[in-house]
């Protein structure tokens, strides 16, 4: 699908995780969440960062990421997808540790 112009394309800050609290999300920096047209992204929350490989669907990504926790390496999947209202609704994995749902607005 070509993707120069997909809705998810750009920034998008996360305001809400299901396992942390906004306190924890903006430790380092604002938490975000970003995607662009060669299939690439990144976010940031708490002491997280991650590297997106994405897959678009019309309204939705799929993903594999890695990075850094800490400073340990980790690495999982993920997936998001528009709600009617514009939000960004999914959920980041990591590799056999937490998973957990995340929401986000345009930035």
């Amino acid at each position: 699908m070509p993707t120069h112009n997909h809705p998810l394309l750009g920034k998008w800050r996360i305001v809400e995780m299901a396992l942390w609290d906004t306190g924890f999300l903006d430790l380092v920096e604002p938490a975000s969440i970003s995607f662009d047209a060669q299939g690439r992204g990144a976010f940031v929350f708490g002491a997280v960062q991650g590297s997106l490989h994405c897959r678009y669907g019309p309204d939705s990504v799929r993903f594999t990421w890695q990075g850094f926790d800490e400073m340990d390496p980790v690495c999982g999947a993920g997936d998001a997808e528009l709600d009617e209202g514009g939000l960004l609704t999914g959920e980041i994995r990591f590799h056999d540790g937490d998973d957990s749902t995340f929401k986000a607005r345009r930035w």
